[in-house]
């Protein structure tokens, strides 16, 4: 019997024309496919912010669409980071901060 692997936690912040554009929803529905949990929203500075948890293959499959995005997105670069897990069920949209 193989073991389930521990499943990692990362922040990213997109940054590019990537709000108003459906991003957001564009993101959740590939980290639905994907079957990660978290959540993503805009920042006030124009930015995407979002926070995915999941097997490593997984969230890095969501860094990788994160690169490109939607077809109406243009994005010129994904920070990822570390972070601690938060306790969501699913993939959400979250209010703008």
């Amino acid at each position: 019997m193989s073991e389930m692997p521990s499943p990692i936690t990362r922040r990213l912040r997109i940054r590019g024309l990537v709000q108003r554009v459906y991003y957001r929803q564009s993101m959740v529905q590939a980290a639905e496919r994907l079957g990660l949990s978290g959540w993503v929203r805009n920042r006030s500075d124009g930015s995407v912010e979002a926070l995915a948890t999941g097997p490593a293959e997984a969230v890095q499959a969501l860094i990788d669409w994160a690169h490109a995005g939607p077809p109406a997105a243009r994005v010129d670069s994904v920070e990822v980071s570390e972070a601690p897990p938060e306790a969501v069920q699913g993939f959400a949209q979250r209010e703008t901060i």
